[in-house]
């Protein structure tokens, strides 16, 4: 699962995804791309249940790159616990998506097969989701 190796901060604010990304809304290295419509907060495990699907169905065909990662930290304190007493430990990592951002390339294939991979790995996605072509 991708989580970054260090970080700065070991818990982070929560905070708001909003507005329209400006970087990252274009096909940069494959052929044919899957674009966020919505802003949110894509977990690890989604991301990773993404990729396999993609890579599944492809046969390993092909190349796939995964252009977000997850590199906020999430907290939770655990269950039946009081209020107060700080802020609780990271329990997973999530990538905040805008809207407009490119989530995943794939090249080396053809267009039928990665528009249906694509709509796989869109049903693992917590947003609304478009096939690009470039």
């Amino acid at each position: 699962m991708l989580m970054p190796k260090r970080v700065k901060h070991r818990k982070e604010q929560r905070r708001r995804v909003r507005g329209i990304n400006s970087k990252g809304t274009n096909i940069s290295f494959g052929s044919f791309g899957l674009q966020s419509l919505e802003s949110a907060w894509i977990t690890a495990r989604q991301i990773e249940a993404a990729r396999r699907t993609i890579s599944r169905y492809t046969k390993r065909g092909g190349k796939t790159w995964i252009r977000i990662f997850p590199f906020k930290p999430v907290t939770r304190k655990p269950p039946e616990t009081r209020m107060g007493s700080g802020k609780g430990a990271p329990e997973f990592w999530v990538a905040p998506i805008r809207r407009g951002t490119v989530m995943f390339e794939i090249d080396g294939v053809t267009r039928e097969v990665a528009e249906r991979a694509m709509t796989l790995a869109a049903a693992k996605m917590p947003v609304k989701t478009r096939f690009l072509e470039a």
